[in-house]
């Protein structure tokens, strides 16, 4: 079955028939945008009126869906009233075949529901696919502009489209009486007696599904999610059967299992940093190498992710049993380099565990194997793992303070961290044989063709799929309609992966580019302030180990409550575009103010310089991560080439450069290492903030 068919035909075949004058014209509204495009070449129009012109249009088709959905929301809840009347005769004369009428009568307009939220959700995907082709033929900010001008504001309509309050009143009203006429074993006692009953219900069921399915607005777990880059591919139209098939995916064990894959690699990671300058000098070379010994492993991992993502188009399982046994291995290398004086088996441990990297398989797994109702917790799970991983590890290190020997195997708190992290793998190694289950990846093409030649028993799935068969006319209008403008739209709804490097970065507009240019400055300068950390405070302030660790530790606490502030209120209050260029200024203030110019340099402007570059790099990062999930080409969703991959490789490269950095840095004295490293972060900074507002200016 092809799969590149125009979005608006496909819309207009998912529609119920009855109801096709209340659904958004898209049609229409895709020809006014091409018709603005041809006006603005011409010069006849500006760009001013195009926009209040197409706000307006907007407005009009939202308030017309509304004013129908809220028509349609009380003619159903006009029933239920009127089945609650009738219920209450029939619990009093207790007949059992009244009850059963009065519950399959529940399930009917539960129903009519589904439908109405089907309703909902073709138009809210219209809605959002509309907006982004106009964002690609004028300048996307004009999204972000008209959602947060309507999303609180009184008279708009927008906000019933996403938040759906009326349609929670009658999906509780629904779900209660259902649970009052379910057979309990004699008990009469309410719903709000039993809050951990559970209500199994076929019908109540698609309608949590289709819920789930509609709750897009700002949150935590929404910006967390962004923040990890897990690609979604949000713009499909919704089908009854999507749910089935990722429950039969879905393994709770299993993405637990990918999640504390995660959580491990990012304190195997940053557990060396507070130490890994003693290290060094330990094996004969000087403290600056901890650069080279940090960066080891960001290198392997440039090569790692690619191979780790085309491995996962095959499976899970197998990557992560190579991931852990090469971090088993990379560890115990990193361990006994101590003992067999040599720097070299310290650079291969590391080396080995960069190739172990797995992250390109937890995002995949995530992306495509976690049902969508849960997806976006699954996703800030895994952007949680990763913080809570990066401040435990030099935590862990700061309390391996201790030295002693066994067998002539030296425990120290330089090989400590590699004798804990191979232990960590080895359990974690057998957790993974015991509990993971592959997903079936046959399922999904047997159900496309099942599907296809299925015969509809069910009368929910008849009373859904009749109405959206559109007449002979209507087809032929279709078909006639086919223009170029068509042919475009059809070659972007193409789900086909890119298959290469090149082809990916062809999909990149400059906007995105820009984008992944602020990721590269802001891994490049939390690398630098991060694994200099330990150099720069033994040579200015006399830090101990525990010291650096307390402070490396503190700096990764601050990721989750960051990301709860913005999350929740700043991103809230200010468009995203003001936040991220805020942010970018705010990282190179904490970089200027980072410098040893002429007075004394002190423990006081080491710390604020220092918290104020991580938490604003932190705040960067999460709302251009943000950015880039919504406007990077759906093509980039899938394949081995995708957009987790292709951002994990900007900062994993910027990561290599600043390590090399430091190392080539240490050769001029570790007097000058703290000002040659913030030349270059102050540089690409400023590179960054000029691309932003050149890219943002000429498209608006």
């Amino acid at each position: 079955m092809r799969e590149m068919v125009a979005f608006g035909k496909k819309l207009k075949e998912r529609q119920i028939q009855e109801w096709q004058g209340y659904y958004i014209n898209y049609k229409l509204m895709k020809k006014r945008v091409k018709q603005y495009a041809q006006h603005i070449e011409q010069g006849t129009q500006d760009r001013q009126y195009v926009l209040k012109d197409f706000s307006q249009m907007l407005d009009n088709q939202i308030e017309k869906t509304v004013l129908f959905l809220l028509e349609q929301q009380g003619h159903l809840a006009s029933r239920i009233v009127q089945l609650g009347d009738q219920q209450g005769d029939a619990q009093q004369e207790a007949e059992i075949s009244k009850i059963s009428e009065q519950r399959e009568a529940y399930r009917t307009v539960g129903e009519d529901l589904l439908k109405l939220l089907y309703f909902i959700e073709i138009n809210a995907v219209g809605l959002r696919k509309i907006l982004k082709k106009f964002d690609k033929r004028f300048g996307y900010r004009f999204t972000d502009y008209y959602v947060k001008s309507r999303a609180n504001h009184p008279y708009s309509q927008l906000q019933q489209v996403y938040k759906h309050v009326g349609i929670g009143a009658v999906v509780g009203a629904l779900s209660r009486n259902l649970h009052e006429l379910q057979d309990r074993q004699g008990s009469y006692l309410p719903i709000y007696d039993h809050p951990t009953l559970p209500l199994q219900d076929p019908v109540i069921d698609s309608i949590r599904a289709a819920m789930d399915r509609l709750t897009h607005s700002t949150n935590f777990l929404d910006f967390l999610g962004q923040h990890a880059l897990i690609m979604q591919e949000e713009l499909q139209l919704p089908a009854p059967s999507d749910q089935k098939v990722d429950d039969e995916k879905y393994h709770f064990m299993s993405l637990l299992l990918n999640l504390a894959n995660t959580f491990l690699y990012m304190v195997n990671t940053y557990i060396i940093v507070p130490t890994a300058d003693d290290y060094s000098m330990q094996l004969g070379a000087a403290p600056t190498v901890c650069g080279i010994v940090i960066g080891a492993m960001a290198v392997a991992q440039v090569f790692s992710s690619v191979y780790f993502s085309a491995w996962s188009n095959k499976s899970y399982f197998r990557p992560l049993v190579f991931s852990s046994i090469i971090l088993f291995l990379g560890n115990a290398m990193y361990a006994l380099a101590y003992d067999l004086n040599s720097i070299w088996i310290l650079l291969i441990g590391r080396l080995c565990c960069g190739f172990g990297s797995a992250r390109a398989v937890n995002r995949r797994y995530i992306s495509d194997c976690v049902p969508l109702n849960i997806r976006m917790q699954a996703s800030a799970g895994f952007v949680s793992a990763s913080a809570l991983g990066m401040a435990c590890g030099p935590a862990l290190a700061g309390l391996l303070q201790t030295n002693f020997k066994i067998y002539k195997i030296t425990f120290n708190q330089d090989t400590l961290p590699g004798w804990v992290m191979m232990f960590a793998w080895l359990i974690y190694s057998i957790w993974l044989w015991i509990s993971f289950v592959e997903p079936s990846r046959e399922f999904e093409e047997d159900h496309t063709t099942s599907q296809s030649n299925a015969v509809d028993s069910s009368a929910l799935e008849k009373g859904l799929r009749q109405p959206l068969m559109i007449s002979s006319e209507d087809k032929k209008d279709e078909d006639a309609d086919q223009d170029y403008d068509d042919s475009e739209e059809a070659s972007e709804e193409s789900h086909l992966p890119a298959n290469s490097i090149g082809s990916a970065y062809r999909l990149l507009t400059p906007s995105v580019k820009v984008q992944l240019l602020i990721y590269f400055m802001l891994k490049y300068v939390m690398e630098i302030l991060l694994s200099e950390s330990s150099v720069i405070t033994t040579y200015y302030f006399n830090w101990t180990t525990s010291t650096v660790a307390i402070f490396l530790a503190g700096l990764g606490l601050t990721v989750l409550p960051v990301n709860i502030i913005v999350g929740n209120y700043i991103s809230n209050i200010f468009d995203d575009r003001q936040i991220l260029l805020a942010s970018e200024i705010m990282v190179l203030v904490g970089i200027l103010s980072a410098f040893h110019v002429i007075i004394p340099y002190s423990e006081l402007q080491y710390i604020c310089s220092g918290l104020l570059m991580f938490v604003s790099a932190e705040v960067l990062e999460g709302i251009n991560l943000s950015l880039l999930s919504r406007v990077m080409s759906s093509r980039l969703s899938r394949g081995t080439y995708n957009g987790g991959l292709l951002s994990t490789e900007a900062g994993t490269i910027a990561r290599v450069i600043a390590d090399a950095t430091i190392t080539l840095t240490g050769y001029m004295g570790v007097s000058r290492l703290l000002n040659m490293t913030l030349l270059p972060s102050l540089f690409i900074c400023i590179g960054s903030i000029v691309a932003t507002c050149y890219t943002y200016n000429s498209l608006y």
